[in-house]
Formats: C-alpha cells, sequence, structure tokens
C-alpha cells in the first residue's frame, strides 16, 4: 500500500508541474511533466487495482 501511496503523490506533484509549466509555455518541461504524469499515473491506478483484485498478495503461478 505504502508504494501506491508514493505513486499517487509522485503523480499529484506531477499534474500541479504539468499545469504549471502550461502557464510558463516551457514546452521541454510540459513534456517531461506529461511522461511523469503517464507513467506514474499508470503505475499508480494498476497498483490500486492490484491491491482490490488480489488483496495486497502477488497473484502467483
Amino acid at each position: 500500500m505504502a508504494l501506491a501511496i508514493i505513486f499517487g503523490l509522485v503523480t499529484l506533484f506531477a499534474v500541479w508541474a504539468l499545469f504549471r509549466e502550461m502557464k510558463k509555455k516551457n514546452v521541454l518541461a510540459l513534456g517531461f511533466a506529461f511522461l511523469t504524469v503517464a507513467v506514474f499515473g499508470w503505475f499508480t491506478v494498476m497498483t490500486v487495482i492490484d491491491l482490490f483484485h488480489t488483496g495486497g498478495w502477488g497473484a502467483g503461478h
């Protein structure tokens, strides 16, 4: 659960940076912020889905 919280915080900070850089019209930083939101947002969603789906335990083989 701690991993999902950390990923969620990184995603929230990246969303904040995304809007800040849109105001400044800084294209390079906007691109990095977008990629960070995309990657960490995906990890956050998938981690939360895995936690609810498997109850926090690995699915195993």
